[in-house]
């Protein structure tokens, strides 16, 4: 269903319009339009470097777009008609999309896109309705005591996480297990859920959220609030490419052009997942002024720098990590845990027996 976006495969698909217009009678299509078509064929695949082959979603948008030339009596089709064509297609199909925006807008449902807080992180999420894609913002926390080094699931364990969601969760406990005392137990107890989520929640694509926000509860560092991040993280703590990457950037930047840029705002993503953006022409102009941004990472220590504005620091030739930055305090954090546990443990004195 998808194929190379090279010259070749380019052409092949202008004559594919040109075909269509003319066995259907339609107005012939101008250079610029046919680009346009070419633009939204590859954000239909996902995929800077692909174009789509599902001929039926282009023949409607070319037919849609005669309509309007002819509602002009253009002789024609113009990139403008095609433009028009695609955001009335959003406009039919984007009524919950819409009222989400609202709710948010409103403060029903609450995302912060300014401040810092801590053990607090905006995650991106993509739902589909009748076909149609849309990216929002959802609010993730984290909280933590002393305890047996379980990281719990609150999705899971009222039966809201699908399984793909929980090896997401599982995955980033083994990284915290295994990068900061892999020679001492893990003695805390964290719970992590998406707030105000009341459905299924499944897909990894939160994982790397997940584990800044436990990692900024962890360091006590407060994480930025006009920036969100998606992204799977593995054990490694590399952050892995995932899907509805253009759908998940657009709908952060709604809600925060909708408040007011500031040039703060921006969205942390995986590199593997630069060569999928497709992006709205209006985010392309706000990345291009500096008033949003889009930050390309490859390992959790580049989003947490980014999101607490400190160094996460580089594990040193002895092991350890350079006093001060945010690693050294996770490392110190987990050894007061598990210094706290041992002590809790030898002030408890044995039950008594008959």
């Amino acid at each position: 269903d998808r194929m190379p976006r090279d010259s070749d495969h380019e052409h092949g698909f202008a004559r594919l319009l040109g075909t269509i217009a003319r066995n259907e009678h339609l107005l012939p299509l101008e250079r610029d339009a046919v680009a346009r078509v070419i633009e939204e064929s590859a954000r239909h695949a996902g995929d800077a470097e692909r174009l789509s082959a599902q001929v039926r979603k282009v023949a409607d948008l070319v037919r849609e777009a005669h309509h309007y030339a002819s509602g002009d009596h253009r002789k024609t089709i113009t990139a403008g008609d095609i433009q028009r064509a695609i955001d009335q297609q959003i406009r039919r199909a984007s009524r919950l999309q819409d009222r989400i925006q609202e709710e948010i807008l409103r403060g029903t449902l609450l995302i912060d896109t300014a401040g810092s807080v801590t053990g607090q992180v905006n995650g991106l999420s993509v739902m589909e309705i009748g076909g149609y894609l849309f990216g929002r913002p959802s609010r993730i926390t984290a909280r933590l005591s002393m305890g047996t080094g379980k990281v719990i699931d609150i999705e899971r364990e009222v039966e809201l996480g699908g399984p793909i969601h929980s090896k997401g969760v599982l995955i980033l406990s083994r990284f915290l297990a295994s990068n900061y005392l892999p020679d001492q137990p893990l003695s805390l107890s964290a719970s992590l859920v998406f707030e105000q989520s009341y459905g299924g929640v499944d897909g990894d694509s939160a994982s790397a959220a997940e584990l800044c926000a436990l990692l900024s509860a962890l360091a006590d560092a407060p994480l930025s609030q006009a920036l969100a991040i998606t992204g799977s993280v593995n054990q490694f703590g590399q952050i892995q490419p995932i899907g509805g990457i253009n759908e998940k950037v657009e709908g952060f930047f709604d809600i925060a052009s909708a408040r007011g840029l500031d040039g703060q705002h921006g969205v942390i993503l995986p590199s593997a997942n630069v060569k999928h953006l497709m992006l709205r022409s209006d985010v392309i102009e706000a990345v291009k002024t500096g008033r949003f941004h889009l930050y390309a990472v490859e390992h959790v220590d580049q989003a947490l720098a980014l999101l607490t504005g400190q160094e996460a620091g580089e594990r040193q030739p002895d092991g350890g990590f350079p006093a001060g930055t945010l690693n050294h305090l996770i490392t110190a954090r987990l050894a007061a845990f598990a210094e706290k546990r041992r002590d809790f443990g030898s002030d408890r004195k044995p039950a008594s027996g008959d």
